[in-house]
């Protein structure tokens, strides 16, 4: 492709997908069934029997199905021939039948997913199945619920609690719901959670529930079978006909139907279920950039044998488990014993348990199984950090989802991600689950003191996840915006994760209108397409500053670095960097001007985020600027997007930052007038130097300018220097008698401040005499700026007021307009007179000044919206008008022929002069509005007009055809058909409609003469021969209509509009005002016709000599560095004080008062249904406990009476074993539970598949009896002994107890197998602050260890685990070692007959010796091999070394 197509493709495709709101093109149903069908049958297969073995009965074969759903070859196969029938050899794969959508009709119609597929499936293509083809959302978290499989009962309120719980996590985290998708037991309960609550949420989506149910036991799974897939498929449930089998539930939205060639087996989905969850947890946690997979939870109801196997797996594979209790069996055993100490986790107990909560199951149940169910659950138990029992007793889970959630992070935090990286997969997990209350209840605790820099990436993640109660979460919790925003980087990838909006869109067509212009240079067209089309923080820029308007500066100035984001097909942006230019911070320069809460809030209002931009606006420094600059980005993009309902959500978005602007100034203006006034005419520096004055204008922003403090800036602006207090009679006598001045007939503002300065400093005095202090009085000094104003000073003031400048253009107008009369009435000669002359030149210099006004551009908006901003005026509408008649008719009369047409423009001119004449009152408070409601009701007259001419024409043209026979004369038509309808409405009625008034001496018979209507048809008396009746129907009809109903519409309409606008039209007027004070503000002093000097003056200084305009600082001044400081500092001030009364009142309304009530009765009813429960229940539990501990005490009392009756009772009587209440677990757990090894009695014996014989806590001492104690021998083992040898092994016993095994299994020979460990240490400095060790990689495990190995000379020589060279250093030292710990260690290779012992030595190395250096020199050349870490908490390594490690540490006193 060559550079240009290149640059072309980039650019279409960025446009392309900018525009396209949905992530994948929208596709037509039957073409993405026929898509998904050809995907399926190609990926998805199904299993079926190929040999048909007859079974039980002669037409059903031994996998289970009839003998007529078996194919023909599987009826007699040749090459099975003999063979008996075998599920691994005569099952086979073939494409599935049975796939697509599955509707289950009934109320509701509810639909669904489902696919038919093999056990062999690869989990990796089911889960491209779920996302890719059946378009779900890749996980936040993975429910796994497992229980009971058959109907249990569950109280009501725990069945609520169960409900409501479980799909506010599904919502809230995003979660997906796997169950066996039965409609039975617990599958049936999480598919009427979703029933419930789904519809009934306020939440978006669709709560994903998932069944993996066995295909082999589905009551009527053959309407499922499609061979072209069912789309969809009615499946009946029919649960009273179904029998042994069981039909699917239909509150499931997706269903995996998993097939291994059988029918009738239950369980068959077990396996491919736990491989498809194992799969879902290995992905990534949302973007593959995060290091965190996707969590699981196992949550528990219920259950039997097979649900303690599964928990005990889950639990063993890392998965926490949440068990219900109260929810029965399995659970309710757990549950009961959870909060024991091993000790007293029996193999009685769990008998007593089981008899209790299985009924008649138990007898079932043989003595080896309660034995290793026994051993299971004290394993379960021991993991405590993944194990959470619910109990509705209890209020500090609260629901159930907020005991999910905390079970995941209970095992976050005890795994082996210790320290910092805990805290953070804790954070990330909450942050990904949007779960806020977890974050403050389990993470942001005052434990911790928390650095900005440690949760950049949290608010990062917060803010491109668009979560903003994390983000106000973050704030508080130390999380500093200028640090987070300094990095440049953080800034451009805030604007690569932003969401498909106008302003991204807007944005593409940026860059492509880039691209098209630098075609014509192609060596750097070249580098882009290259690199694809970069996207700068220029063009943000220069968005941005379109969307606010070309008076502002760019807010982002271009900066040297090459920092860009390029655009991709999905409107998203991938961020990327030149190698010159690191993450560094903005320039300085750029940075001086730079407010983190204002980048902050613009991404946020350019994506129409209103929470986000909530948060940033109150970080914002100029808050007010902020929001009405928000208003104005907001309103300019509802005007230039396409989308009805996102425009409006902009406009309702920036209607409530003006509010928010106009609180604001509320406040200020309230507690300081003039500091007010400052902030609506400074320019501030982050908002493009431009004003809050100028924003509120440019957004249209009416509530806020009509405010009574923007209100008084423009007075104050209107009346120039003189004070606002002068009455306006006075302002016109000075006009004319300026002499007055120079008394104190007039007040000035300098007069004002100077008797205002003067009473403070009275009241100052006054106070210091008081109180005898005179440092005020020394601190206030003269100040030149508050002398009096001179009286040359007085009059120039008076003259150049705008106040004044209108009075005098006022008099001026009605003087042209006088003129204008006389001219026209009296003086028009085919000769200008001198007075006409006069005229010419006044109409020249009200052109001048309109040229002026039109090129008059402080404001720097250029001349096309300058030209926009002149049109869209009415006034200057209607100037343009009257100077171009007045041109015209001018040129007219100057010619003999068009003399008279000249006068008649001339003269249509002069009304057009005196409707301009209406301008002069927008100033006034009394007729300003009113003149807004005459220009919307002419609006409506106009529209109305329409109306009433359909009757107008109808009437006319009917009574001139009926009246009038074939006139030719065209205004005779016109004034028959139109002109007299119009006038009968004014009450002239027509005479020619009625005989009794006809005179046929008014009309011409013939049409003949032009100045008498034509007669109407005669007979040959000379009377009219049309129907007098019709007429005078057809009048009273036309007449009811348009007089009575139109004329009264008219009026109501007129009525209504006043009553609408009434309310509006003060504002509307305060608005409007603006512009006219500006005007008069920037107008010369002279009335025309003297104007034309003051222009001439103007020409000749900014044209010819080019000096710089004169800069007014009335509309935007440039405040010092400290004065905007302080002025931004008293607007925050007053910010929070409004924000604050916003809360107030908000706390304070109806709705708030009726919504904490509703959740306050929702509570106390919560709590008395759980005390009807659960108070009985905990009565028996605590009278049961007061009990045992009299029982206990009794024992312990006859136990001390005995002893003290036989002298020397201490050293011969021992102290009975009491055992003690579950208030008090911690004792034993601590003092007993790490008496017996652990690891030596796992059930799976490593690199074996022998399963160690089930041994109890209580069943491990020797001197314990074991009856049934039958541990097997490894296959590989040599010791398969019997007779005289198994007497042999006899003599070699584990110190520690039984292990479930005999024989030597994994290790070298029997008896104690000698292993050393070795930990080198070093000062890592000088000063010896920080302690290191050494560690190796250990292959086998792929983890890290100490250096080390067995001992297999009889010189206990160790055979280190690493490379010679180390031995050899490390043999020289091991005489200087110091041993650390020597003894037996837990396991899991341990057996009966062997076990292992190590001695663990800690030799410190000298930094300078020479034994360092050769072992630094080998850490360096071994890849990763050997690595020096530093001695802490944080290390990871198995259980029995952290031991050996932190007895070092306490060796070298350093804390571990």
């Amino acid at each position: 492709m060559g550079e240009a197509e290149s640059e072309s493709w980039l650019v279409h495709t960025l446009a392309i997908s900018a525009a396209r709101p949905a992530k994948h093109l929208s596709l037509s149903p039957s073409f993405q069934c026929s898509a998904f069908a050809s995907w399926t049958k190609k990926n998805i297969c199904k299993k079926e029997c190929c040999f048909f073995v007859k079974g039980v009965r002669e037409d059903v074969c031994t996998c289970g199905y009839s003998k007529t759903d078996h194919v023909d070859e599987a009826i007699k196969p040749e090459d099975f021939t003999g063979e008996t029938w075998d599920r691994h050899r005569h099952v086979r794969e073939v494409p599935t039948d049975a796939f697509g959508d599955i509707s289950f009709g009934g109320l509701g119609q509810k639909t669904g997913k489902y696919v038919r597929v093999s056990t062999d499936t690869s989990p990796e293509l089911l889960y491209n199945l779920l996302t890719e083809q059946w378009k779900l959302s890749p996980p936040n978290l993975l429910i796994s619920v497992t229980g009971g499989a058959k109907n249990f009962y569950l109280k009501a309120h725990l069945k609520n609690m169960f409900h409501r719980g479980l799909i506010k996590v599904a919502q809230t985290t995003g979660a997906w719901i796997i169950s066996g998708g039965m409609h039975t037991g617990v599958m049936k309960h999480v598919g009427q959670a979703v029933r419930d609550y789904a519809l009934s949420s306020t939440m978006q989506g669709q709560i994903v529930a998932i069944g993996v149910a066995t295909w082999g036991i589905i009551h009527n799974r053959e309407a499922l079978v499609h061979s072209e897939g069912g789309f969809p498929a009615h499946y009946v449930m029919d649960t009273e006909s179904q029998g042994g089998l069981s039909c699917l539930d239909n509150n499931h939205t997706h269903f995996l139907l998993v097939d291994d060639g059988t029918q009738g087996h239950y369980g068959v989905e077990i396996e491919l279920r736990s491989r498809l969850e194992k799969c879902i947890s290995g992905k990534h946690l949302g973007n593959e950039e995060s290091h965190m997979t996707i969590p699981v939870v196992c949550v528990v109801l219920d259950g039997g044998p097979g649900t303690l196997n599964t928990i005990y797996n889950a639990m063993l594979n890392g998965t926490p488990c949440v068990i219900l209790e109260g929810s029965g069996r399995i659970a309710d055993v757990i549950a009961q014993v959870a909060g024991l100490p091993l000790t007293r986790v029996t193999i009685a107990l769990i008998h007593q348990l089981m008899k209790k909560f299985f009924g008649q199951e138990y007898e079932n149940f043989p003595d080896l199984k309660i034995i290793e169910w026994t051993k299971k659950i004290q394993d379960i138990i021991r993991m405590s950090h993944l194990l959470t029992i619910f109990r509705i007793s209890e209020d500090n889970h609260g629901d159930v989802d907020v005991a999910i959630l905390q079970a995941l992070l209970k095992a976050s935090r005890s795994s082996e991600s210790l320290g910092i990286t805990c805290w953070k997969r804790q954070l990330e997990l909450a942050i990904a689950w949007n779960r806020v209350d977890i974050a403050e209840t389990e993470i942001f605790t005052e434990e911790r003191q928390w650095k900005s820099s440690d949760l950049h990436w949290a608010m990062l993640s917060a803010l491109v996840g668009n979560k903003p109660r994390f983000v106000s979460l973050l704030l508080e919790n130390g999380v500093s915006l200028r640090d987070f925003l300094q990095d440049e980087a953080n800034l451009y990838k805030l604007y690569k994760g932003l969401p498909s909006c106008i302003f991204l869109r807007k944005l593409a067509k940026r860059v492509q209108s880039c691209c098209s212009k630098r075609k014509a240079f192609p060596i750097k067209s070249r580098a882009h397409s290259e690199q694809g089309e970069m996207i700068s923080m220029t063009h943000v820029s220069d968005e941005v500053r379109h969307l606010l308007g070309s008076y502002t500066q760019a807010l982002y100035p271009p900066s040297k670095k090459t920092n860009h984001f390029n655009m991709s097909m999905e409107t998203s942006v991938s961020l990327s960097q030149s190698p010159t230019s690191s993450q560094a911070p903005l320039r300085e320069d750029v940075a001086a001007q730079r407010d983190p809460g204002r980048d902050l809030f613009l991404w946020a209002v350019v994506q129409n985020n209103k929470e986000l931009a909530e948060i940033a606006w109150e970080q914002c420094r100029d808050c007010m600027s902020a929001a009405l600059a928000a208003s104005k980005i907001l309103k300019t993009m509802a005007e230039e997007g396409s989308d009805a309902d996102e425009a409006e959500d902009m406009q309702e978005l920036a209607n409530h930052y003006e509010k928010h602007a106009i609180g604001v100034f509320s406040e200020c203006h309230n507690s300081d007038e003039e500091r007010a006034q400052k902030l609506l005419v400074r320019a501030s520096p982050f908002w493009g130097r431009t004003t809050c004055l100028r924003l509120a204008l440019e957004a249209d922003n009416k509530s806020f300018i009509s405010q009574s403090g923007v209100q008084a800036l423009l007075t104050q602006i209107w009346c120039g220097e003189l004070s606002v207090v002068n009455p306006v009679w006075r302002v016109l006598i000075c006009m004319v008698f300026f002499p007055l001045i120079c008394t104190d007939f007039l007040v000035f503002r300098r007069d004002e401040v100077i008797q205002r300065d003067a009473a403070k400093n009275e009241e100052i005095k006054t106070v210091e005499t008081v109180t005898g202090s005179t440092i005020r009085t020394n601190y206030l000094g003269p100040d030149p700026s508050r002398e009096p104003l001179h009286s040359w000073s007085k009059l120039v003031y008076l003259y150049s007021s705008p106040q004044v400048k209108f009075y005098w253009n006022i008099v001026s107008y009605f003087a042209f307009l006088f003129l204008f009369a006389v001219v026209l009435m009296i003086d028009f000669q085919a000769t200008p007179s001198a007075g006409e002359l006069l005229l010419y030149i006044w109409l020249l210099s009200l052109v001048c000044e309109e040229v002026r006004q039109l090129f008059y551009d402080p404001d720097g908006f250029g001349f096309r919206k300058k030209a926009r901003i002149y049109i869209n005026d009415l006034w200057n509408i209607l100037d343009v008008l009257s100077i171009l008649l007045f041109v015209i008719g001018l040129a007219f009369r100057l010619t003999t022929e068009l003399f008279y047409a000249g006068k008649i423009l001339l003269c249509i001119d002069f009304v057009v002069f005196c409707l301009r004449l209406m301008a002069i009152f927008t100033i006034s408070r009394t007729l300003g509005p009113k003149i807004i409601i005459v220009r919307r009701m002419m609006m409506d007259m106009f529209f109305f007009m329409f109306l009433l001419s359909i009757w107008v024409v109808a009437y006319g043209v009917a009574k001139q055809g009926i009246l009038i026979q074939n006139d030719n004369r065209l205004e005779w038509i016109v004034r028959g058909a139109i002109y007299e309808p119009y006038l009968i409405i004014f009450g002239n009625f027509p005479s020619n409609i009625d005989y009794a008034a006809f005179d046929i001496n008014s009309c011409s018979i013939n049409g003949t003469d032009p100045l008498k209507p034509k007669c109407p048809v005669l007979n040959e008396n000379q009377t009219p021969v049309f129907p007098e009746w019709l007429t005078i129907i057809m009048l009273c009809i036309y007449l009811l209509f348009a007089n009575i109903l139109l004329l009264n519409l008219l009026i109501a309409i007129f009525n209504f509009t006043f009553q609408q606008v009434q309310d509006n039209t003060d504002r509307i007027w305060k608005f409007q005002r603006y512009e006219l004070i500006k005007e008069y503000h920037s107008r010369p002093a002279a009335p025309p016709p003297f104007i034309i000097f003051s222009h001439l003056y103007l020409f000749i200084r900014n044209m010819v000599i080019c000096k710089p305009p004169i800069i007014s600082k009335e509309f935007k001044r440039e405040l010092p560095q400290m004065e905007e400081e302080e002025l931004l500092s008293w607007e925050a001030l007053m910010k929070d004080r409004y924000l604050l009364s916003t809360q107030q009142e908000q706390s304070q309304s109806m709705e708030r008062h009726i919504l904490e009530t509703a959740q306050k009765v929702t509570t106390i009813t919560d709590r008395l249904e759980r005390g009807d429960e659960t108070s009985s229940a905990a009565m028996v539990q605590r009278l049961a406990r007061l009990e045992e501990q009299v029982v206990q005490s009794a024992k312990a009392l006859q136990w001390i009476m005995d002893s003290l009756k036989r002298p020397g009772f201490a050293a011969k009587e021992t102290q009975p074993t009491l055992t003690t209440t579950d208030e008090s677990p911690d004792i034993y757990t601590s003092e007993k539970e790490d008496r017996f090894h652990v690891n030596a009695r796992q059930f799976h014996y490593p690199n074996s598949n022998v399963a160690r014989f089930p041994v109890p806590e209580e069943k491990v001492p020797w001197e314990v009896s074991f009856s049934s104690y039958n541990p097997a021998c490894p296959e590989d083992s040599e010791d398969h002994v019997d007779g005289s040898e198994s007497e042999a092994l006899d003599n070699y016993r584990n110190p520690a107890g039984r292990t479930g095994i005999r024989g030597r299994g994994a290790l070298s020979h029997l008896g104690p197998n000698l292993n050393v460990d070795f930990v080198l240490t070093r000062w890592r400095d000088c000063d010896g602050s920080v302690l290191e060790y050494l560690v190796v990689r250990d292959e086998s495990q792929e983890s890290m260890a100490l250096p080390g190995g067995t001992v297999q000379s009889a010189d206990h020589t160790p055979l280190i685990r690493t490379c010679m060279k180390l031995y050899e250093e490390v043999n020289a030292k091991v005489s200087e070692g110091t041993k650390v710990f020597e003894g037996y260690v837990d396991d899991c290779r341990n057996t009966d007959n062997a076990w292992v012992e190590t001695t663990v030595l800690n030799i410190h190395l000298d930094r300078t010796s020479q034994v360092m250096k050769d072992i630094d020199s080998m850490v360096a050349s071994s890849h990763g091999a050997l690595q020096w870490r530093e001695v802490s908490g944080k290390t990871r390594l198995s259980s029995n070394q952290r031991d050996s490690l932190r007895k070092v540490a306490e060796l070298h006193n350093r804390k571990f």
